[in-house]
């Protein structure tokens, strides 16, 4: 049993409610060891985006809620940040919310074409497989054997204004 997956589960259930009555969406939770620090990550979004004082608002809305439940039995620290243009993708509503982006997929091992990465657009999640839309054409690659699918962002494009 993980016990920082349940901490990190029990805070999300816990802290929900209060996202959705904020306007905000609970992107991830996140419980890790940093250094000597213990991070309780909260990661929030909108469809208008986060911005620093959105951040500073959900922690101070938060911030009481976890103190009285004392889901974390240690010492840590708190931190309430935005998902960022470059995102994580790890729940079925991430891969929704995702469909039709370019993504980098790293797996833990090489597939059968030998590669480790894989990059396209991507054509949704469906029964465990990651559905990528590749300049090579369409993949199909098992859910279970991605190490990390993250969005790419094009810091170049010239269509940023």
């Amino acid at each position: 049993m993980n016990n920082k997956k349940n901490i990190a589960g029990r805070v999300a259930e816990l802290i929900a409610p209060a996202a959705r009555e904020a306007g905000l969406e609970l992107w991830d939770v996140e419980f890790v060891r940093e250094g000597a620090r213990q991070m309780l990550r909260v990661t929030i979004d909108s469809p208008d985006g986060i911005g620093i004082d959105d951040c500073e608002r959900f922690h101070r809305i938060i911030d009481p809620l976890l103190d009285e439940a004392d889901p974390v039995e240690s010492s840590y620290y708190l931190e309430v940040s935005s998902p960022g243009v470059e995102r994580e993708l790890k729940t079925e509503a991430h891969f929704a919310a995702c469909t039709g982006c370019e993504v980098e997929i790293k797996l833990y091992a090489p597939d059968k074409t030998g590669k480790k990465t894989h990059r396209g657009r991507l054509a949704g999640l469906r029964d465990g497989k990651i559905l990528l839309d590749t300049p090579e054409g369409k993949i199909a690659l098992d859910r279970s054997a991605a190490a990390r699918v993250r969005t790419v962002f094009d810091f170049n494009d010239d269509n940023m204004s």
